[in-house]
């Protein structure tokens, strides 16, 4: 009986989200996401990961003005998907907020890495940005489409905002 008895208490508990665990993975190439990322990983008492490329990216190569930069050539080309330095592993959280900046109106190509290469059964994926101009657009919907069996809650550019303005948006979305 009182086996029983934990056993319903454990379950309730788990169903009220109360053993639910967050995870923030972000990927930023100047600091911007990262400061956003780690913001909003604080205010939710949640786990920071950070997606780190094997190669550095340069201010050359996120030259938007040149065709031959790295970063263009990533984003005009929809197959490619740059190498992650680090393993990050995703199976111990419910929810993952995912942030990572704006490129050509996009999510860069090694956030579609990280992405890919995790399982996303039955977890929530919701993505924050930061954008010098162009805002989230479809990139969270995008990426959620390859985040096979994800429960995908929205997005939102918090290029400006506190951790706490993001919390309230987070937690309105788990409800």
């Amino acid at each position: 009986m009182k086996k029983l008895i934990l056993s319903l208490l454990l379950g309730g508990l788990m169903m009220s989200g109360a053993f639910a665990k967050t995870a923030v993975v972000y990927f930023s190439a100047t600091g911007t996401t990262e400061k956003m990322a780690k913001s909003v990983a604080k205010e939710m008492n949640a786990d920071i990961f950070e997606i780190q490329p094997v190669h550095k990216y340069t201010k050359a190569d996120m030259n938007w003005n040149d065709e031959k930069s790295l970063t263009t050539i990533e984003c005009n080309d929809p197959k490619i998907r740059p190498a992650i330095a680090n393993k990050i592993d995703i199976s111990g959280y419910d929810t993952v907020i995912l942030c990572y900046p704006i490129w050509w109106g996009m999510a860069p190509k090694i956030v579609y890495t990280f992405v890919e290469s995790q399982k996303w059964d039955g977890k929530k994926l919701i993505t924050l940005c930061t954008s010098g101009s162009s805002g989230l657009g479809r990139s969270g919907s995008d990426l959620a489409k390859f985040a096979k069996g994800c429960d995908f809650k929205g997005g939102k550019d918090f290029t400006r905002g506190s951790g706490a303005d993001i919390k309230k948006y987070v937690e309105g979305l788990l409800k």
